[in-house]
């Protein structure tokens, strides 16, 4: 049995297209297998037989008619393995830019149906680099210097593609397969302002209740239930646990007391000049006499400040 190579296959090629093997003709090439070198007419050097068509491939066995020099000499390069590769030369009928027929990385239309004309014994080839392609009467070859005729394909989607695509999105937005395009656009609008305005929401309760946060550490610090190097310790606390975890957290702790005030407990005490309304009015420096010495009116500003009235510790 002769060596069996292959002719044409599915792969593409360098000019940025392939052949679809089952729409290539090789019928009218059958009856006349016309072996050549180098894709030079009149110098045949025999022919190619039992050409099967199969697996998305052409193949043929070479047959060397050793009627001239140059034949005897491909004949025993060939038979050698310095020469061990065929070109074919094709006829193209008709171009398809159907996108179930590109391949990755193509750029020219595919060629659904061609003609083999002939198949030539050559040094270099390959789909990439040594197909000879016939258009209109305009020769292609294959090679890094050969011109291209081949129009780039058009990738904007056809109507009926995009028509589909529309369809699709219109019902994952909701809406019915119908939709207009004016009508997707619209509801991706709505959908883009509605995230916007829940961003907007959640960012300014994140910073109210930051703000509430710290305003209730720093009144924990104030009132001396919380050392004043543990604030961002209890910020951090209150981000985890929520603000009413933390406000239950701080009543709960003693406040640390002077010593001049626990010696003083018994003795009398007189009001605090001035009135108040809440207990963020209060001066700082009067804030802890205030605590310890007139509880009833510290009670009633820190209620009316937060809400509920503050934890002391045992007397």
């Amino acid at each position: 049995m002769g060596k069996r190579v292959r002719v044409s296959n599915e792969t593409l090629n360098s000019f940025g297209t392939w052949i679809v093997t089952a729409g290539m003709d090789t019928g009218q090439y059958s009856r006349n297998p016309v072996l050549l070198y180098m894709h030079r007419r009149g110098e045949v050097i025999g022919y190619l037989k039992d050409i099967k068509v199969e697996n998305g491939e052409v193949t043929g066995e070479p047959v060397f008619d050793e009627a001239s020099e140059l034949s005897v000499r491909a004949k025993k390069q060939f038979e050698f393995g310095s020469l061990r590769m065929v070109s074919a030369g094709i006829d193209i009928l008709e171009l398809s830019e159907d996108p179930e027929l590109l391949k990755p990385g193509q750029t020219r239309p595919t060629i659904t149906k061609s003609k083999l004309v002939e198949v030539s014994i050559v040094d270099v080839g390959s789909n990439d680099d040594a197909l000879v392609l016939t258009r209109n009467g305009v020769r292609l070859e294959l090679g890094k210097d050969g011109s291209n005729p081949l129009p780039l394909i058009n990738n904007k989607p056809s109507n009926q593609t995009k028509q589909m695509e529309l369809q699709k999105l219109a019902q994952l937005l909701g809406l019915a397969a119908t939709a207009t395009e004016a009508e997707v656009e619209a509801k991706i609008a709505d959908l883009n302002a509605a995230k916007q305005e829940a961003d907007t929401l959640r960012q300014e309760k994140e910073t109210m209740v930051l703000s509430a946060i710290t305003q209730a550490v720093e009144t924990g610090i104030a009132e001396k239930r919380i050392p004043a190097d543990k604030k961002d310790h209890f910020i951090a606390l209150g981000k985890t646990a929520g603000l009413d975890a933390l406000k239950t957290t701080i009543a709960s702790m003693t406040p640390v007391a002077k010593v001049s005030a626990v010696l003083n407990r018994g003795a009398a005490v007189q009001k605090p000049e001035g009135a108040y309304a809440k207990l963020s009015e209060v001066p700082e420096e009067k804030l802890e006499d205030l605590r310890e010495n007139h509880r009833e009116t510290y009670i009633a500003l820190f209620k009316a400040e937060y809400g509920f009235a503050p934890t002391f510790g045992e007397e």
